[in-house]
């Protein structure tokens, strides 16, 4: 079963990227079945795992692909370990029995946690806007009240655009986002967002934050 952040992937290849069903199966190592699915449902999958299901044969094998990770981090790129380079190293120094794409989905997943976000200082037209949200006092009817304002600002242009609503909860900042990119007459192609929790199920330091999954499959 795909995860969203998954589908995001496979969808991210066929609507951005171009690729074909079969290309993206193939480099996936998906089914042509699933792909399709991904592309046309973007949602979390109705099955969720509460807790990591152990690794009876990978396990073992962790600590030694983690080490191999961690010395290519001195390495140039072109010198570092693939997935595949990974899965033949343990068959051979390791006797390891289990699949390649076992390797393959925990190399992925170790790596994404690495990777550092850099926020550009210059920006190029459409391509970079910020959200948060905030407060505002105003007068509606003759009585003051507080609203909260979802804001969106595009990076190159500093054109900014508000909307008020009497909370800050998920439907808000997926309203906002669509009004947003109403209102500039398109999508940025990077926002960036000060980890909020409307987005960001939890942030640990060093790594990446863990997404809500209903935020990843509106991004999707």
């Amino acid at each position: 079963m795909l995860k969203v952040d998954q589908k995001e992937e496979i969808r991210r290849a066929f609507f951005i990227e171009g690729k074909s069903i079969r290309r993206i199966a193939r480099e996936g190592h998906h089914d042509r079945a699933t792909v399709r699915k991904a592309i046309h449902d973007a949602g979390p999958p109705r099955y969720i795992l509460c807790h990591s299901r152990p690794r009876p044969v990978l396990g073992p094998f962790v600590e030694f692909i983690d080490k191999w990770l961690a010395e290519d981090e001195l390495r140039p790129p072109k010198q570092r370990h693939t997935a595949r380079r990974i899965f033949h190293r343990l068959i051979e120094e390791r006797h390891y029995t289990g699949g390649e794409s076992t390797v393959r989905e925990y190399v992925h997943n170790h790596r994404a946690k690495q990777r550092p976000v850099f926020i550009p200082l210059t920006y190029e037209p459409g391509e970079d806007a910020q959200v948060d949200f905030g407060e505002a006092r105003v007068i509606m009817r003759g009585h003051p009240l507080t609203v909260q304002l979802f804001v969106g600002r595009l990076c190159f242009s500093k054109i900014p655009f508000l909307s008020a609503s009497p909370n800050q909860q998920q439907e808000a900042l997926f309203d906002g986002h669509k009004e947003a990119f109403s209102f500039f007459g398109g999508v940025p192609r990077n926002i960036w967002y000060d980890r909020m929790s409307q987005a960001v199920m939890r942030a640990l330091p060093g790594h990446r934050p863990q997404e809500q999954e209903a935020f990843i499959a509106f991004r999707s």
